[in-house]
């Protein structure tokens, strides 16, 4: 039987340079989709799927995140004296119990596989953990890491979730080689390649930000081997990992928005929005009378 995934980590160090001048004083990870900061979704994906620690991975000026996920006394109070129950309630719904959130820095701007490695001490050896790229805001019934938890209950190994692209796009991704296929739908992957040439790509798969990780690619990621952009890449301590350890695809069932792009983030306020109960007959009609 696999070992449970009870770990999570989540980085939000990034700058958000393509979001500039709003992410000059605001963490990219705060802006909101709807009524709730972006890193709010991956926290509540993990949770959703069972994770019983979240490590976050921040940088400078990003203390606010950390502010949203404690109590605000003096808010809270003020609703409470108002009678504003449902507000309350749902910030206390969506307050993490103590000590299930921690937090670590990344003092440089290194890459991902960085970022992932600065949690190295909150990771037991042995310990299979999710990575959630925050940027990647996921809809869908089971949430994506919960529709991964499952698979890795089946066959362990190391997962991570993909989606299938438009052929002439696969330049633009990173892409898998498909091995054997499973009746869940998962498969078997044998290699991966970061924006392949056009027309020499082994799939049309591409990895979405989502990952289940053997607690031994920290040792990888330790070595402090720089790839594409000078950076510590995780796909680079994913192959070496693969050489020695099972690697699978879970193509995810549900729809993903790219909110580090200004593309992805509108439209994930347009899609969340329209399927918001409060919003989504407004905003239609909204729409509809643009006539565009």
């Amino acid at each position: 039987m696999s070992a449970k995934i009870r770990k999570a980590v989540i980085p939000v160090a990034g700058l958000g340079t393509r979001f500039l001048p709003a992410t000059k004083a605001v963490p990219k990870e705060m802006l909101t989709v709807v009524d709730r900061p972006v890193v709010q979704y991956a926290v509540d994906e993990a949770r959703a799927a069972g994770i019983e620690h979240i490590i976050l991975v921040t940088g400078r000026n990003k203390n606010v995140i950390e502010d949203h996920f404690d109590h605000q006394y003096e808010l809270e109070h003020t609703l409470e004296q108002r009678g504003k129950t449902e507000p309350l309630d749902m910030l206390r719904s969506d307050m993490p119990q103590a000590g299930q959130i921690s937090y670590t820095r990344q003092q440089q701007a290194l890459g991902l596989g960085h970022a992932v490695w600065c949690a190295r001490d909150m990771i037991s050896a042995n310990e299979p953990f999710a990575v959630l790229l925050p940027d990647m805001v996921m809809t869908g019934e089971p949430g994506c890491l919960s529709q991964m938890v499952a698979v890795h209950e089946k066959r362990g190994g190391n997962l991570v979730s993909v989606e299938s692209c438009d052929p002439d796009d696969a330049h633009k991704y990173g892409i898998v080689s498909m091995g054997e296929k499973y009746d869940d739908g998962s498969f078997e992957i044998t290699g991966m390649v970061e924006k392949p040439e056009p027309g020499t790509a082994p799939s049309t798969y591409f990895l979405n930000g989502r990952y289940v990780l053997d607690a031994s690619i920290m040792d990888l990621l330790g070595r402090h081997q720089t790839g594409a952009g000078g950076e510590i890449q995780l796909t680079d301590s994913m192959l070496d990992l693969m050489e020695s350890q099972p690697f699978f695809g879970v193509p995810f069932d549900g729809q993903t928005f790219d909110c580090g792009s200004k593309l992805g983030f509108l439209s994930a306020n347009i899609a969340l929005g329209l399927a918001n109960d409060e919003l989504g007959d407004d905003l239609r009609a909204f729409i509809k009378a643009l006539d565009i």
